[in-house]
């Protein structure tokens, strides 16, 4: 579900509302005010999630990190181009 809206004042509504309820965002006696406030996440539970957004969520969300490792160039190590051929004797004894 994407959003829900609850109007009561009885304490044990309003729990169950938060608690037993599954819904990207929503209110308590008020309606779509929710979805202006920049400090909340907004998106959906189930099909209607496509995750959240707004703020730092939307960041989170619409971003992708990369796992990125770089060698530097200044000093090489043959042993990791081919041709292997005498390279392998010399690896081995190396782990060994």
């Amino acid at each position: 579900m994407l959003a829900a809206y609850s109007f009561s004042e009885h304490e044990q509504a309003i729990d169950y509302f938060l608690e037993q309820l599954s819904f990207g965002g929503g209110c308590i006696n008020d309606t779509i005010t929710h979805v202006g406030n920049i400090h909340l996440p907004f998106g959906g539970v189930g099909p209607s999630g496509v995750n959240a957004y707004h703020g730092k969520a939307s960041f989170e969300n619409f971003t992708h990190p990369k796992s990125i490792m770089q060698r530097s160039t200044k000093v090489t190590n043959d042993l990791l181009y081919p041709p292997y051929k005498n390279k392998v004797k010399l690896v081995r004894m190396v782990l060994k």
